[in-house]
């Protein structure tokens, strides 16, 4: 077998700049879709999307070729121009980092679910609680400030 075999799946995790609760729940489907639109014009696919009113997960599988930095640009910039452009919206802004955690094969289905349950979940944590968890449990060094 001479061919590349890959399976490169990220969880990726932002929010609206200072986590302020921009995105209204009348439009969030649409942007959630759009996020995916974006996604699939970059050769990625979106394999699951959700969130609540100031941040978002998308769950992307994603070739060799994609260089992560320059995915989560494009489809930040192109996503904040549509909220600006479509629907007015000319104070939102996404904060200037993100997180991207790898998920397993094993584990698709359970971050699926996760990101698909989003309003359910938040009902007990808030983002910055939530995403503390995250970067815990991937092992990922941070600055608590």
């Amino acid at each position: 077998m001479s061919s590349t075999h890959l399976s490169l799946h990220f969880h990726v995790v932002f929010g609206t700049k200072h986590q302020r609760p921009l995105i209204a729940a009348a439009w969030r489907p649409r942007l959630h879709a759009y996020l995916g639109g974006a996604a699939t014009t970059l050769e990625i696919i979106p394999e699951a999307i959700g969130g609540v009113a100031d941040h978002v997960h998308l769950l992307l599988g994603m070739r060799a070729t994609h260089r992560l930095a320059d995915v989560m640009r494009d489809v930040k910039r192109a996503s904040s121009a549509w909220v600006h452009e479509t629907i007015g919206e000319k104070d939102f802004e996404w904060q200037d980092g993100y997180g991207a955690f790898t998920v397993s094969v094993s584990l698709l289905e359970t971050v699926r679910n996760y990101i698909m349950h989003q309003e359910e979940h938040h009902r007990k944590k808030t983002f910055q609680e939530e995403y503390v968890e995250l970067l815990q449990r991937s092992g990922v060094e941070y600055d608590e400030r």
